[in-house]
């Protein structure tokens, strides 16, 4: 046997240590290189606009904007006539942002921005049917409605069987 086959076959222990560590060194950077952190991390930074249209902010999911935002007026007698106009529905549910129980026998209403306690008249554009309701709940969050009523309220105005009607709000007080 030659000396160079001998020398390839034969490793000192201070060689075989050596090529321990590397195989070990080589082993512990491929595992970090493939760890769930260098991947998340990675799906953070968004490389294009398209990634970040893709992943939309999802907190803002969970709090729904209002639907409606009053103009706020200067001049008080304004302030009373039409708060606004546009599509209502009615709803029943068990409890009310303002804490009370809710009564589906009570007129009342939820509105998005109304103080808690205000009274509005609700009146149906097209049968010219009103009534006064008290706000004591949030909502609705459905685009384009401007109001919730109680199923009382929304037979007062004969609604219930139309499910949604056209109304005009007015603040009374």
């Amino acid at each position: 046997m030659s000396r160079f086959a001998r020398a390839e076959t034969t490793l000192s222990p201070a060689s075989a240590s050596r090529l321990l560590l590397a195989v070990m060194g080589a082993a512990s950077l491929a595992a970090c290189a493939q760890s769930p952190v260098g991947r998340q991390r990675a799906d953070l930074a968004p490389t294009t606009k398209q990634v970040a249209i893709e992943r939309p902010h999802r907190v803002a999911a969970l709090h729904p904007h209002p639907v409606y935002r009053p103009h706020r007026s200067v001049d008080t007698a304004s302030a009373k006539s039409s708060a606004s106009q546009g599509v209502a529905s009615f709803y029943s549910d068990t409890e009310t942002a303002s804490g009370e129980r809710f009564d589906k026998n009570e007129l009342t209403a939820a509105h998005p921005t109304l103080p808690f306690g205000t009274k509005l008249r609700v009146t149906d554009v097209s049968s010219g049917r009103f009534v006064t309701v008290r706000v004591n709940d949030r909502g609705p969050f459905v685009r384009g409605r401007v109001v919730d009523i109680s199923p009382s309220a929304a037979e007062a105005l004969g609604m219930v069987d139309k499910g949604l009607a056209n109304v005009r709000l007015d603040v009374v007080q």
